[in-house]
Order: C-alpha cells, then sequence, then structure tokens
C-alpha cells in the first residue's frame, strides 16, 4: 500500500506548484458507491483469514472490476482515465495468475518482503507467471522507509493521481502542459 503516502505526498505537490487544494471539494464523482463497494471487497480479500481460496480471488478481482465501472462513469474527470490504465495494468496480471499479482522473487527480496504461506497473498512470486512484466517487479529496498514491491499500474496509478490532482487544482504544471497542448 505505498500508493497512499505518495498520493499524500502528491497532494502536497500541488501548493508547491501554485494549485489551490479546496478545488478539489468542487469534484462531482459519479457512482461512488461503486467505488466504496470496489475498496471493500478489496480489504475484505486482504483481511480475510487463512490460505488463498476461491472467494478471496473472487473478491480480488471482482474489485477491479467494479473499479473499472467507476472510472468509465467518471472518464471525464481530468486524470480519470490514466487511473482506469494503471488499474488495468495491475488487473490484467492478476487475472491472469488466478488472482494473484506476480511479483519478481528478487524485487520481494530487495524490499525485504517474506513470502505469506498462511494466508491470501495479492502479491507472491509465481512459477511460470503470466504476464510477469506487468507483476510487482520494482522495489522499495528494506533499509527505505515503506519498503515493498509496486508495478508499472502502480506507477501509472500515481501519475493518474498527479494529474487528477494537478489538473483540478489549477496547478502551474496543469497551466503550462495545458498551454502546450492547446
Amino acid at each position: 500500500m505505498v500508493l497512499i503516502p505518495l498520493v499524500l505526498l502528491a497532494v502536497a505537490t500541488v501548493p508547491l506548484a501554485g494549485g489551490r487544494l479546496p478545488a478539489l471539494l468542487g469534484l462531482c464523482f459519479r457512482a461512488t458507491w461503486v467505488l466504496w463497494l470496489a475498496l471493500a471487497l478489496q480489504v475484505a480479500a486482504l483481511t480475510w483469514p487463512g490460505r488463498a481460496t476461491g472467494l478471496h480471488v473472487a473478491a480480488h478481482l471482482s474489485s477491479y472490476g467494479l473499479a473499472g465501472v467507476f472510472v468509465w462513469a467518471n472518464r471525464r474527470v481530468p486524470g480519470v482515465a490514466v487511473l482506469g490504465l494503471g488499474g488495468l495494468l495491475n488487473a490484467l496480471p492478476i487475472a491472469a495468475n488466478g488472482g494473484v499479482m506476480p511479483a519478481r522473487p528478487g524485487a520481494l527480496a530487495a524490499a525485504g518482503v517474506a513470502p505469506a504461506t498462511d494466508r491470501f497473498a495479492n502479491s507472491a512470486a509465481i512459477e511460470g507467471a503470466r504476464l510477469p512484466l506487468l507483476g510487482d517487479v520494482f522495489a522499495l529496498p528494506s533499509s527505505w522507509p515503506l519498503a515493498t514491491v509496486f508495478s508499472a499500474g502502480d506507477v501509472v496509478l500515481l501519475a493518474g493521481a498527479l494529474v487528477l490532482l494537478h489538473r483540478t487544482c489549477g496547478s502551474r504544471l496543469a497551466r503550462r502542459r495545458m498551454a502546450a497542448t492547446g
């Protein structure tokens, strides 16, 4: 869950770039209940005790499908399409590998992440993984705060959050980008 602190850090970049955080209050998302349901399923899948079951996998995969519904309903909000792409880049290897994000063993070792043997793991080393390059192949080393593994999809999700924040809040970064393309 390294994305949460990174998104909070991204929020902090908005005023540094001349944006107005109160502009976020003007965002009106559609179908927010779908996103809350997706989040609840994701949390449930990751916190249910016991080894992976069909219920864990179904909840994990369903959370991505529901998040996709939310993205579609809000596709015109700046950054949401990029967030959707990041989610899709994560959902594809998870779906292709039976509900688990394949992780590169070297990345797991670098981050100091021990394999979960007694519970469902949303990310794990998988022998013969499908779409391994979309898996958790990058690592924040164990010597860093928030050491973990992450994927290209996670990087795209963070980029989507940055686009949403800076475009919505009208920071200099967003104004410069819009002036260059307009």
